[in-house]
């Protein structure tokens, strides 16, 4: 019996059973270099794992240096797509001397047979090895099925349904009676709620009598979600509206109501601890204490397995809650009703996990008078540096004038950067793209960007100038298709994510969609047609891992166990990455260079 580590996929999908029929039936074959170990057009007789040395994936069918698409070293595993298939469509050589272990066609064929996940992992594509990457890295607290699957029906009250003509005595005894803390009242616009709050501000604090109907309190726009929505999803909303219920209709008829508490007792995470800590906070250093804690929430669900787009959108809107309430203490009402404060980047397109540099600016209306504005942005710069956000190194942040403006200057910046067309003021359109508001009057923004879209959407050659950059950073994959392999890492942002991320842009200025982050993006561009809907989820799911190994890594280094001391948060080192995340980054590299080539094409940067 061959003694071989089977812990990762696609051997830790087999029971242990299953993987000492693995060992059992491995023999080990020696190959030299250049010898051809699977000729194209043979048929397969075994699934080879490589122990040591070097294999080459060659198409036979392009000339010269073109054949060479894939790349295989120790522990990656080749050959059973030709089984499945009836014969090998590429040509595998040993580049040199090899040891490989063999699994014969009978053998494997009867694990496929016995083991549908085993079987499945050679017929996925990236989006489902993606899952499965993810599901492997849960590691205890709460499920991937209880973080990830559940949904809000699996987590909702029977709603309480009053008439509007119920009176609030009988409403505080049905409350205390239920043990439920809001009712649903009917009224003639549709059902509104009611709180224990609500009574008893009533009460006390407006003076009614206890027969007052409840038709008078119940009031204002229902927060609502379907049945099907998960239940992570909810608990996003909550923290995005600063709400603690949220209605849950079909066909337009309430069937439940999510409670905060609910959520917080179902997720065993500390997600809710630092929710309530930011929402609790009475002052900046309260603030501050909350804020500190976003890393250790963003190591936690990483550690739990839980979707990167729902882990990203949780950690946006705590972000921008931090961001929100040290505004609100920071600047005086009257001044925040007639501004808005926006942030721009990854935090603009809620991408970003842990803390980055500052990238916000303002907005104020055209007949706000408030001539201290840019000495309050300066120590509002200082107050968001010492809740942990640093100051950007390009000084796009609301101490700086430049980010500072009213609506009708910032029209006005606009026209100018989109008649420039340099690069500085294509770099200002493309922060502007991605700006969301976190503080004060939205509409400000929303006006702005709606001019940037009619002034941007239909200019050709801005477009060509736009997309210019996404062929600035060469993919990180060997002029034969694999991964390059530095010593002191890959800068996937460079090579994999400002790709992705600024090409979608592009596209979605185009096609006039205003959504900011770039998932969003993606879903409205196949909903568009713009994208093969296949492949706009492998677009997202090649983000996703480019985000998830980086943030891994960053992790690593804050806790002390990554070894780099470099200094640059987004190299990833291939070398210290499993065989499945190597197959998949490498298989995540071919799409973004498929991207590449599409925008290329659409925006005629070949002939720059």
């Amino acid at each position: 019996m061959v003694d071989v580590d089977l812990s990762d996929a696609p051997f830790s999908l087999l029971d242990e059973a299953g993987r000492e029929r693995v060992r059992g039936g491995l023999d080990l074959a020696y190959f030299d270099r250049d010898e051809i170990i699977l000729e194209a057009g043979q048929p397969g007789e075994n699934v080879f794992l490589i122990h040591k040395g070097e294999v080459a994936e060659l198409d036979t069918t392009q000339p010269g240096e073109r054949q060479r698409i894939g790349h295989y070293t120790g522990g990656d595993l080749f050959g059973a797509i030709s089984i499945l298939n009836g014969q090998s469509r590429y040509r595998f050589r040993a580049e040199q001397e090899s040891l490989c272990y063999l699994l014969p066609r009978a053998l494997f064929l009867e694990l496929c047979d016995a083991y549908p996940a085993f079987d499945a992992f050679f017929r996925q594509r990236l989006a489902d090895k993606a899952r499965l990457l993810t599901e492997q890295r849960a590691a205890g607290g709460v499920t991937m099925a209880g973080f990830m699957l559940a949904r809000a029906q699996d987590c909702m009250r029977p709603p309480r349904c009053l008439g509007g003509e119920t009176t609030i005595a009988e409403a505080v005894r049905l409350l205390h009676d239920e043990a439920v803390d809001s009712l649903l009242v009917q009224g003639e616009a549709g059902p509104g709620m009611v709180t224990k709050t609500d009574l008893l501000d009533a009460l006390v604090l407006e003076g009614l009598g206890q027969e007052t109907p409840l038709s008078s309190l119940a009031g204002g726009e229902l927060i609502t979600a379907r049945p099907d929505q998960y239940l992570f999803e909810v608990l996003v909303l909550m923290t995005r509206r600063r709400i603690e219920r949220v209605v849950i209709v079909e066909d337009e008829a309430p069937v439940g109501v999510v409670e905060l508490t609910d959520v917080l007792s179902y997720f065993s995470s500390r997600s809710h601890v630092v929710s309530l800590q930011v929402e609790q906070a009475g002052d900046l250093e309260q603030l501050a204490s909350a804020s500190r804690r976003t890393a250790e929430l963003a190591g936690a669900l990483m550690a739990q397995g839980v979707k990167l787009r729902f882990a990203m959108g949780l950690l946006a809107a705590l972000n921008g809650r931090i961001i929100h309430k040290a505004w609100d203490f920071s600047m005086p009402e009257p001044l925040r009703r007639d501004s808005c404060l926006m942030v721009m980047g990854s935090e603009g397109r809620g991408e970003q996990m842990l803390k980055t540099d500052q990238d916000n600016g303002l907005i104020l209306d055209d007949d706000l008078a408030w001539p201290d504005c840019m000495e309050r942005m300066a120590e509002f710069t200082e107050t968001l540096v010492s809740l942990g956000y640093p100051r950007c190194p390009g000084n796009i942040m609301v101490s700086n004038p430049d980010w500072v403006g009213t609506e009708r200057q910032w029209k006005a910046r606009i026209a100018r950067w989109v008649e420039a067309r340099d690069g500085d003021s294509l770099m200002k359109l493309a922060i502007m793209l991605d700006a969301h508001a976190v503080a004060g009057n939205p509409a400000l923004l929303e006006r702005v960007r709606e001019t940037l879209f009619e002034a941007a959407s239909r200019d050709e050659l801005l477009l060509s100038y736009f997309a210019r950059p996404v062929m600035r950073f060469s993919t990180p994959l060997t002029l034969f298709g694999s991964l390059k392999k530095p010593q002191h890492g890959i800068d996937i942002k460079k090579g994999g994510i400002f790709p992705i991320v600024h090409g979608v842009r592009v596209m979605a200025l185009e096609r006039g969609i205003l959504a900011t982050g770039t998932l969003d993006r993606l879903d409205a561009l196949a909903a568009d047609g713009r994208l093969e809907e296949r492949f706009a989820e492998d677009l997202g799911e090649a983000l996703s891992l480019f985000t998830q190994l980086r943030l891994e890594q960053q992790l690593a280094r804050l806790e002390g166990d990554g070894g780099d001391e470099s200094g640059e948060p987004d190299r990833v080192v291939v070398q210290s990455l499993s065989s499945l995340e190597r197959d998949l980054l490498r298989e995540a590299l071919h799409i973004v260079k498929d991207f590449k080539q599409r925008i290329s094409h659409r925006y005629h940067l070949e002939y720059t």
